[in-house]
This record gives structure tokens, C-alpha cells and sequence, in this order.
């Protein structure tokens, strides 16, 4: 089971939403490596402070687990998501147009920018809504409909511990087996609640090899040798790295050290014997909400990694396209994190991407709330920045281009779903005149006190956990 505040400090941030600009140049190096080490991404995380905590991994007995989800209850006849690209209201594009033309005095081209936005049936304001523009994070916005489209919300990724030889006297005579299922966020804890799990049944040490098979990712390696190498460490406690030994200390008192030394070396083979006997089971976080956590820290490296799951960055393309209804055209992605300038979507179709997201989830009494961020209510990336309270957003940064969209809850016009796009070379200036064009908005529609039904999070949702389960 995962905490908040330890997962906040286990996810890693990419240059693609970085909130404090000056720390792109730092990591740039890094980046274009297109990953972070897991080190390193606990390292940056150190900068982001406060962490609401919940429940750590711990083992549960075994009990039926939905590792995929149920069908969703039948819903109303849908409106269409995306609205006529003519005839914005006049008051809001000509407030659009002010803010454009403020963006030209600063020297900014106005066909470099991208606006658009729409309540209910009502285009508000427009402008080069249907022209692909650099999207950066917002690309994750379409890998979690997609994600959520093919596996549903409650899916959970397994991965198998299993062996081809016998316990004798707390030594476990064979190899150990980790049949990988592409879990994201398999992460020091839950090596560690892994390990307490093969104590518990018995092993002390393994004679044989460490053998990976298929996706196994830990700390977000996507080399499985790596990872492998990691999870070594992270089942002996007489081992562990300092990062390790840190992350301990944020369990719950009195949790145990495993001790799992294993003899041999780590190995990948292509696929698991055929004799393998399974040890436990290690059940993910929902799909749900290992999203809103990508989404919180814009984790770049679990975005590809769902990406690659689904199908690669074309797959999610083309069914976030037919999801929404827009021309496939208007996106167009290289990598499923939005880390790259090539990741193109106009501001029409990312703004009914984030409305596809919110139909979808509306039968499982879900909202957009419960995989994006809140603002003033989730950590993240967004804890930087002074936007508007109660308002579901993503952003996403590069070094030259700054995007910002969601929902906007309001008075006068209920909720507002927006996108804003900009591309130059002042990413903090686009930043801080996104957040004054919002705000100019809402004095004029009113803000709300209380979070609209539709942009509520499912409090249900917080009981949500990780898990391992021995298999006896």
C-alpha cells in the first residue's frame, strides 16, 4: 500500500514540467538520455515540500482482487465533445485577443500561441484552435484516457515471484523468478514489503540466480538488468543504498527489514520456465491512480512506460483522436510523456481530451479530479504556481514552450474547460500571464467555494492500495 508522502518523494520529475525553470538547465544533461535515474529523481523531489500521508505496502491475505475493471454503468446520451471552431463568444476572444496582443508587445508571434475555450455547447474564444502546436505534458492527458480506455481504472499490474526450487531450512535451493507485468511504480517499498512477503514464507537466502522476465521496471529503469540489480538490493536490508535505508524511514514503525541474500547474479530470459512455482503476488496501485500520480509529478518516465503498454506514442495518437473526434491531424506524438517539442496537438483537441477523460469516467463515478491535479488540494508540480483554487489542470513546460489546460470552475459560466498553448523563449512570463488571465476570468465569472459534483474526487478512491500476497 502506498503513502502519499512517500510516494511524492519516489516520483520523478522530468524536464517537461519542471516548476522552477532554473533547474532545467541542471538536469538537461540527464534529460536528454530522455530518463532520470531513480536517484536522481529523489534527489530533485527533495524541492518539493509537504505530503499528505495514507497507508504504506504491507502484505494483506489473499482475498479477490479486481485486476481489471468491472463494466462501467450505462451513461446518458453524451454531448458532443468538441463544439463549432466559428463564432466564439465575443467578450471572452475579444479578452483572448488583449491577452495575445500584450504577448506581440513583449515580442512573442502571435501564431506561436494557442487558445481555446468552450462551456458546455458555447465556443468561448479561439485562436489557432485546430492547428497542431507543442503540447509538452499535456501529451499525458491523452496517455491516461488512452491507458484508461484499454485497461479501465481498477486494473491493476501483477508482478509474479515465483521459483523452480524448494525451501529447506530457510534457504530457498534454486532460482528466484520475477515475472514482470509492467508495473510503474514498483518502487523501494515495495521491494521491501516484498521481501518481508519471502521471509514470511520461510527464505532467508536463495542458492540460485535472480531471474527477470518480461516488463519488470524498478525505480523506473527500464533496463531490467538494472532493475534487477535494484531489487537485490532493495530484499536485503544488510545492503541497502542510502536511498533505500531513507525511504524505510518514512514506513510505519516497527515495519520489518527483509533479509533475502541471494548468491547468484541477475539474469533476463525471454520467458519464465515452465515449472515455476509462484511465492507471491504483487498487486500495483489501480490504474487510476497510479495516473493521478504521473499526473501530480508529470512523471515522464511512468507516462512512456503506459505508453509503450498500450501500444507505443502512435497507438495512443490514434485512439485519442477517435476518442474525441478530432482529425487525427490535430495529434500527433512521438513519446507518450511529451517530452519532446515533436508532440503536437491543437489546443481544440487537447481541450476535448480532457473532456473525453471526464465522459469516460463519469460511469465509474469518477471525475477528472480523481487523475489530474486540484489546485490547492493536491502536492505536485502545480504547488508552485498561483492558480486558480479548485481548478483540475495539467501543464506542461519545455524550454521554449509552456501549455496549460483543464477545467475552470465558475459562477457565471459553470465549468470552463480551457487550454492555453504558448510557445517563445520566456516560459516563466507565459506562465505568469497564464495565471493572470485566469484570474481576470474569474473576477468576471466568479470563483466557487466548493468544487462542483463534476469536478469532486470519488472519496472512495482514497482507500486505494498496493499490495503483496503470499501465495500459499
Amino acid at each position: 500500500m502506498l503513502q502519499k508522502a512517500r510516494v511524492n518523494a519516489k516520483l520523478s520529475i522530468g524536464r517537461a514540467e519542471q516548476t522552477i525553470v532554473h533547474l532545467m538547465k541542471k538536469i538537461k544533461v540527464m534529460l536528454k538520455n530522455r530518463y532520470l535515474t531513480a536517484v536522481s529523481s529523489i534527489a530533485l523531489l527533495t524541492i518539493i515540500a509537504g505530503c499528505a500521508a495514507t497507508e504504506s505496502p504491507q502484505l494483506a491475505p489473499p482475498s479477490p482482487v479486481a485486476e481489471s475493471s468491472p463494466p462501467p454503468v450505462k451513461p446518458s446520451q453524451p454531448q458532443p465533445l468538441i463544439v463549432s471552431a466559428t463564432n466564439p463568444e465575443t467578450p471572452t476572444n475579444t479578452k483572448i485577443q488583449q491577452y495575445l496582443n500584450g504577448l506581440t508587445a513583449q515580442g512573442f508571434a502571435k501564431e506561436d500561441q494557442g487558445v481555446w475555450m468552450q462551456s458546455g455547447n458555447t465556443l468561448l474564444a479561439n485562436h489557432q484552435g485546430t492547428v497542431p502546436l507543442s503540447a509538452a505534458s499535456i501529451t499525458k492527458v491523452a496517455t491516461s484516457l488512452v491507458a484508461l480506455q484499454q485497461f479501465g481504472p481498477e486494473h491493476q499490474f501483477i508482478t509474479l515471484i515465483g521459483t523452480t526450487g524448494k525451501i529447506e531450512n530457510g534457504v530457498l535451493k534454486g532460482d528466484l523468478i520475477v515475472q514482470g507485468n509492467a508495473d510503474p511504480l514498483f518502487v523501494w517499498e515495495e521491494a521491501i514489503a516484498l521481501g518481508n512477503a519471502l521471509n514470511q514464507k520461510g527464505i532467508k537466502r536463495v542458492s540460485g540466480n535472480l531471474i527477470i522476465v518480461d516488463k519488470f521496471y524498478m525505480n523506473f529503469e527500464l533496463d531490467p538488468v538494472k532493475s534487477g540489480e535494484l531489487l537485490k538490493q532493495g530484499l536485503n536490508s544488510q545492503i541497502w543504498p542510502s536511498e533505500a535505508a531513507a525511504q524505510y524511514q518514512t514506513l510505519p514503525p516497527n515495519t520489518p527489514k527483509p533479509q533475502i541474500a541471494i548468491e547468484g547474479t541477475v539474469k533476463v530470459l525471454p520467458a519464465s520456465p515452465n515449472d515455476v512455482q509462484p511465492l507471491v503476488k504483487h498487486y500495483s496501485l489501480p490504474l487510476a491512480e497510479l495516473i493521478k500520480k504521473m499526473n501530480q509529478y508529470s512523471n515522464n518516465l511512468m507516462a512512456d512506460m503506459l505508453a509503450d503498454t498500450v501500444g507505443g506514442a502512435k497507438t495512443v495518437a490514434q485512439k485519442a483522436a477517435a476518442a474525441t473526434g478530432v482529425p487525427p491531424a490535430e495529434i500527433q506524438l512521438v513519446n507518450g510523456s511529451g517530452l519532446s517539442e515533436e508532440n503536437l496537438i491543437s489546443p481544440r483537441a487537447a481541450c476535448a481530451l480532457f473532456i473525453a477523460l471526464e465522459r469516460y469516467l463519469q460511469p465509474y463515478s469518477m471525475t477528472v479530479a480523481d487523475v489530474l491535479t486540484v489546485v490547492g488540494k493536491d502536492q505536485g508540480i502545480l504547488s508552485e504556481r498561483s492558480l486558480p483554487q479548485l481548478a483540475v489542470v495539467k501543464s506542461g513546460t519545455l524550454d521554449n514552450v509552456s501549455a496549460l489546460g483543464g477545467a475552470l470552475p465558475t459562477q457565471k459560466q459553470e465549468t470552463v474547460w480551457f487550454v492555453i498553448m504558448n510557445r517563445g523563449a520566456n516560459v516563466e512570463t507565459f506562465r505568469t500571464q497564464q495565471e493572470v488571465l485566469l484570474k481576470s476570468f474569474l473576477n468576471e465569472w466568479g470563483s466557487v467555494q466548493v468544487s462542483p459534483p463534476e469536478l469532486t474526487p470519488n472519496p472512495a478512491r482514497n482507500s486505494k492500495v498496493s499490495r503483496s500476497e503470499i501465495v500459499n
